[in-house]
């Protein structure tokens, strides 16, 4: 039986301000990077213990200095950002060596008109920031919670701001609706409000009401159904398609054919929660499939680890996910190890549903 090393580290700071911001309220933080990373942290004065096997205290060591440079830059982390940190050198298999803190949390992307910066909050998000950055066209498929509608909307207004586009233009598919928006009562903003309130409270984030209200009256900003694109060419503008699962292959081709010089187009979705009808294809699908491999169209995959809500939406999508495979594997007679039961030939769960 081969027994783990183990080992004892000290590390000692200069800046006691900055070692209270790591460590936190009653060393709270602390306490946290010691659970997440597997090894015992001990605390006395300006020195940091360590004491573990060697890749738990490897994980710790790195978190403790990379987070500890980020306090003496003034970068405030939450607690959550503090897990998912530990959680980010432990998944690059080589601790300090590979992925670093610094590399992913510390670039901003907007500072909002009230709250902490935004930032990436993991490895997924900062490969998602590159490719916003690398692309005109990009795809950003995974569950909720996953930061995928935020960023893009936080690289828009950071665009507007810096000049490098004129306009921003936020649109999803009002699909309950059925895109029939005359039959709806009311005022036009009445009908489309239910389906775009997410939008209008992330620009409330964003930007000063005042400002936010001069934009949208002279159409710098535009927040509008997917329909309401048809027809139109989009120039100078930085465009987020948001639900993109509930476009239709036509809706979707007449989205990314709206596109005009100067522009900027970040097309978010969750492919496993369509509310089209049963047999629709989603566009989002469709799209993913017909754009592989043509330059300047980017493709980034969240999954349920790049939740940055409540820790329990991570385990609430593993579980609905769990149950609808499982729901799906007994109607179409498909068995545990994925092979068809008889004569009968697996379906791909996200078309037609």
């Amino acid at each position: 039986m081969t027994t783990k090393s183990t080992r004892r580290e000290k590390l000692t700071f200069d800046n006691p301000e900055a070692l209270q911001a790591l460590c936190g309220s009653n060393n709270a933080r602390l306490k946290l990077i010691e659970r997440t990373a597997g090894a015992q942290i001990h605390l006395r004065g300006n020195e940091v213990t360590i004491e573990g096997e060697d890749a738990a205290a490897d994980t710790a060591k790195a978190a403790i200095e990379q987070l500890y440079d980020l306090a003496l830059a003034g970068k405030a982390l939450s607690s959550d950002d503090v897990v998912r940190a530990v959680k980010l050198l432990q998944g690059d298999g080589n601790g300090a060596a590979g992925a670093t803190i610094q590399g992913v949390f510390g670039e901003v992307i907007l500072t909002p008109r009230a709250g902490r910066p935004i930032a990436p909050k993991g490895a997924t998000q900062k490969a998602y920031v590159d490719l916003v950055r690398a692309n005109d066209i990009v795809f950003a498929v995974g569950p909720a919670g996953t930061g995928k509608t935020y960023l893009a909307m936080a690289f828009a207004v950071r665009a507007l701001l810096d000049k490098q586009v004129r306009r921003i233009i936020l649109t999803r598919p009002a699909v309950e609706a059925g895109e029939r928006l005359g039959f709806l009562p009311g005022t036009l903003e009445e009908k489309v409000d239910p389906y775009l309130r997410p939008l209008y409270d992330a620009l409330h984030d964003m930007i000063e009401a005042e400002r936010l209200e001069r934009f949208m009256a002279d159409g710098t900003v535009e927040v509008a159904p997917l329909a309401f694109m048809r027809g139109r060419t989009l120039n100078d503008s930085f465009i987020v398609l948001d639900e993109a699962q509930n476009t239709t292959p036509e809706q979707m081709k007449m989205f990314l054919t709206r596109m005009g010089f100067g522009s900027k187009a970040v097309i978010t979705g969750d492919i496993t929660q369509t509310d089209l009808p049963r047999g629709q294809k989603s566009g989002l699908r469709d799209a993913l499939e017909l754009v592989e491999g043509i330059r300047g169209i980017g493709k980034v995959q969240f999954s349920d680890q790049d939740v940055v809500r409540h820790p329990l939406v991570a385990a609430l999508i593993r579980a609905y996910d769990h149950r609808d495979r499982a729901r799906f594997e007994a109607r179409e007679g498909i068995t545990p190890d994925g092979n068809p039961a008889a004569d009968r030939s697996a379906i791909d769960p996200g078309k037609g549903a």
